[in-house]
């Protein structure tokens, strides 16, 4: 625990009381002690008096006319220290008292003058103060509020001069704001033409894609196929291929797409049929033996159209000509592997072969959309996707749950 000064936050009108007192009291103390040293003195030269008298003299009034004399000296003497005593006290009073007027003055001087300096730039008049130790003190004050005056002036125009600056900034970044605002309702509104015009685009381009391949097979059923047959039905499916991504990517945020158990043999096998033209016009073929056992997943038919569908159709780019691509569906435990290999040109960066619009080969055609869309529909329905790429072969492979497991 802090033990508190006895004289702390003590005003100098309470000390000047505090020194009276005391002096006061020192003076009875002095006082007392001379009486009393005086009345032993007193009462010593009595006793003496007394003994010499019964020698010399027998007559009792005369000793009683001495002890009186004596008495009455004392009494005097006595009365005369106490008043000399309190005339030296009240002198040193009313000099105490003046000294003490001057010296509150010189502090209220300074107290206005510090209180005033909040407000008011004023400097104080040496001439008022009495005391040399506070006049010495005047000078120091004055600088010392002239400064403080000085960074107040010099923190209140760089308080202007940020709020100018701020103003500035404020007007400038408001208008970068409504250009924003002007450029992100624009790019909206180009968006929105985009992905009318996308659908309005995968909508009227369906009915002449179905007559085209609709028209190839009726005519291929009563004629015999030609080069440029082939070459016509390849770039209709390869159209086809493109429409379904196009369809699937303007319709996937506004319909639902619902799972159903799905033969995954038979589905791939309709998707190779499908894409054999196109392989044989590229030079390329399909190797694919189908497994001896049936394997079911639950997914959206849609979305696995999409995997399956881009993995040949990027498999028919980039495999070497006259090079066959190999799929193959491989149970393991409670997955189904769904794999197509090919020889090609090593992929340098196999991390980036799902970003959007990346492409390695930038002399192929395509957006390099299509990979992008079977990551995102992977992620989407939990199936393992990656991609190895060696000297020898590169492989997609994909993944899946097989139902009742």
């Amino acid at each position: 625990m802090k033990i508190k000064p006895l004289f702390d936050n003590i005003s100098i009108k309470q000390a000047d009381i505090f020194t009276i007192t005391v002096v006061f009291l020192l003076t009875m103390v002095f006082v007392g002690l001379l009486v009393e040293e005086m009345y032993e003195e007193y009462e010593s030269s009595l006793k003496q008096s007394a003994q010499i008298e019964s020698y010399d003299i027998k007559d009792t009034e005369l000793q009683q006319k001495n002890q009186k004399k004596l008495k009455t000296l004392l009494i005097s003497t006595v009365l005369a220290i106490v008043t000399l005593s309190f005339i030296l006290f009240a002198i040193f009073l009313g000099i105490n008292n003046l000294f003490n007027k001057f010296l509150q003055k010189d502090t209220e001087t300074f107290l206005d003058f510090f209180k005033k300096a909040v407000d008011r730039e004023e400097m104080m008049d040496e001439k008022s103060i009495f005391f040399k130790d506070f006049k010495e003190m005047v000078g120091y004050a004055n600088e010392m509020v002239s400064k403080i005056n000085e960074q107040k002036r010099s923190l209140k125009s760089l308080n202007l001069e940020l709020e100018e600056r701020v103003k500035r900034k404020t007007a400038a970044l408001l208008q970068i704001n409504e250009n924003l605002q002007k450029e992100k309702n624009f790019s909206q509104d180009l968006l929105k033409a985009q992905k009318e015009f996308l659908r309005y685009t995968v909508h009227e381009t369906n009915t002449p894609l179905s007559v085209i391949l609709t028209s190839i097979e009726l005519y291929l059923k009563s004629h015999p196929k030609d080069r440029q047959l082939s070459k016509i039905e390849a770039a209709a499916k390869n159209i086809f291929s493109i429409y379904d991504d196009l369809s699937y990517l303007v319709k996937k945020d506004h319909i639902e797409y619902k799972k159903k158990p799905i033969n995954l043999n038979n589905f791939l096998n309709s998707r190779i049929d499908f894409f054999r033209e196109v392989a044989e016009f590229s030079l390329v073929k399909f190797e694919y033996t189908p497994p001896q056992e049936e394997m079911y997943v639950h997914i959206n038919e849609t979305k696995l159209q999409r995997i399956i569908d881009n993995t040949l159709t990027n498999a028919i780019k980039y495999t070497l000509p006259k090079e066959s691509a190999y799929v193959e569906l491989l149970k393991m435990g409670a997955y189904v592997k769904f794999s197509v290999s090919s020889k090609s040109k090593i992929i340098q960066d196999t991390d980036k072969v799902f970003e959007a619009y990346y492409r390695e080969e930038k002399s192929r055609d395509g957006f390099g959309l299509g990979l992008r869309l079977v990551k995102s529909i992977c992620d989407e329905e939990g199936v393992e996707v990656g991609v190895v790429s060696e000297d020898l072969m590169t492989t997609f492979n994909y993944k899946f749950k097989l139902m009742g497991n």
